[in-house]
């Protein structure tokens, strides 16, 4: 709610335009609640360890093994967000100098590359995923079947790269 300013109040700061998340299909509140869920899933497992090695000078050894696979699945998560939100790295002196439709290109060139980079990952990651699943593998730490936690590689690659075809056809959008 904005007052004029004669009422006053002072009016609320708008946010700079760049940080104001532009209009999506498929919203971005995805990769928000993900990152918040596996950052207190990870913060849970971790102090439950600190607490029982501190209490019996053992360690739960799932909670190290979770922890990895959580840290993995938050850098995928993150990088969609990044993605979505492009943020991904660059090299500002190229694309942020030049004209308009240099700059146009350069953006779609980002997003079309981040596209081709995260679906062949999955795609190769499927095989990935079936011979843990055909070859019984289990993970080192409590010897639960691998293909749990490598399933999630081709999925969430698989989001990144729709994340970059979005962004790619937003930038050609783009006036």
């Amino acid at each position: 709610m904005h007052l004029p300013p004669e009422s006053g109040h002072a009016p609320e700061a708008m946010p700079p335009l760049d940080e104001v998340d532009e209009p999506v299909k498929v919203t971005l509140k995805i990769e928000d609640w993900l990152t918040v869920i596996v950052m207190g899933a990870l913060a849970l497992f971790t102090f439950a360890n600190v607490l029982v090695r501190y209490f019996t000078s053992q360690s739960f050894a799932w909670t190290e093994e979770f922890s990895v696979f959580l840290m993995i699945v938050l850098a995928l998560v993150g990088s969609s967000a990044a993605i979505a939100r492009d943020r991904h790295i660059r090299i500002e002196y190229f694309s942020g100098n030049g004209s308009m439709a240099r700059r146009k290109k350069l953006a779609q060139l980002g997003a079309a590359m981040v596209a081709i980079l995260f679906g062949l990952i999955a795609v190769l990651s499927v095989r990935l995923v079936w011979d843990d699943y055909r070859f019984n593998e289990t993970s080192p730490g409590i010897g639960i079947p691998q293909w749990w936690y490598s399933i999630w590689l081709p999925i969430l690659s698989l989001g990144m790269a729709l994340r970059a075809v979005g962004l790619f056809i937003r930038r050609g959008r783009r006036a």
